[in-house]
């Protein structure tokens, strides 16, 4: 008997396998399209050291043994070689597997799933307790994420922001759009129903490499004869008069309500809008509470004022808006 060389049986052997998978799969014409399996209806895209499992029908150099993908997001395989994996679902690197053995294989049968999951980069910027790139593990929400970060600070705006890489897909928020640049997707949700848990959909999958960002939050200003001055935050999308003045804590003892008035700085100049309010009459539902936009300063003068407490007040308002211009410039 002639001897056949090892290079020619490896080659033999695939190719009934093949044939074998094609007798046992009689109704098979061309590959079928991908259909994503349920776990799929929020991807877990594979990143550097994931491990995965690959069996590849006739491919016996793969065998059971998980493959950690490398730093590169690359994987090392029989007969094909180097092929990217990171930022593929498992659907994908398996349509992609498909797609790659089928220069090999007649009509190939893969399966992919994964082992473990490796740690990923995502960065929590802005007003969280423990700001930077964090390393998460396997899939994470953005809750999870953010408490990963040691939760929100006090001083936390209304909105949390997302921006993904355009290659790992649009961000499933109603919000969601690309940035100028068209390498990114950008979203927003609100924090008041994300943490009372209202729309559960908004609490999405984080991705490795996006970038998650709290604003500070923006505040208005009541000065003047209240019980409590100050800067108030927006921990809502909206602040009224009332709420503000309600923040204040009140009146102070000798207030002038019908005298009150907004401060409204013009943005992208120094020039001041004052709007004069009447308390008394949206106190007594004769007029519409004004919602009050970031950085307002709501005044309220001393009945009867003198001189030098119309000096300090107007003094009050200066540094009121020193303070709008000097965050906003």
């Amino acid at each position: 008997m002639i001897p056949i060389s090892v290079c020619l049986v490896r080659p033999a052997v695939r190719l009934i396998l093949s044939l074998l998978a094609l007798a046992a799969y009689p109704l098979l014409g061309q590959p079928s399209p991908v259909v994503a399996s349920p776990e799929d209806s929020a991807p877990y895209v594979l990143g550097p050291n994931d491990q995965i499992k690959i069996w590849v029908l006739g491919v016996e150099e793969i065998g059971d043994k998980a493959i950690r993908i490398d730093p590169g997001g690359q994987l090392d395989l029989p007969l094909i070689g180097k092929l990217r994996a990171a930022g593929f679902t498992t659907t994908q690197l398996k349509a992609e597997l498909i797609r790659q053995y089928s220069g090999e294989l007649l009509k190939p049968q893969v399966s992919v799933e994964i082992v473990d999951y490796g740690s990923q980069p995502v960065s929590i910027m802005g007003a969280v307790n423990h700001p930077g790139i964090h390393q998460v593990k396997g899939r994470k929400t953005l809750m999870e994420v953010i408490a990963q970060a040691d939760g929100l600070r006090p001083d936390a705006g209304s909105r949390v922001n997302i921006s993904r890489q355009i290659q790992y897909g649009p961000i499933p928020l109603p919000t969601a759009k690309t940035d100028a640049s068209g390498k990114f997707y950008v979203a927003d949700v609100g924090v008041k129903d994300l943490l009372a848990g209202m729309h559960p959909a908004e609490n999405i999958l984080v991705y490795a490499n996006d970038v998650i960002t709290v604003p500070t939050a923006e505040g208005v200003f009541v000065i003047g004869e209240v019980k409590k001055p100050g800067e108030f935050s927006l921990k809502t999308d909206t602040v009224t008069v009332l709420q503000a003045l309600a923040n204040a804590e009140g009146f102070g003892p000798t207030p002038a309500p019908q005298n009150a008035r907004i401060v409204r700085l013009v943005p992208g100049t120094w020039e001041r809008k004052v709007i004069l309010v009447d308390l008394n009459k949206i106190l007594a539902g004769q007029a519409e509470d004004i919602t009050l936009r970031p950085n307002d300063i709501l005044v309220v003068p001393v009945s009867g004022v003198k001189k030098f407490a119309s000096r300090a007040l107007e003094a009050a308002i200066q540094s009121a808006v020193g303070i709008v211009i000097w965050r906003h410039p």
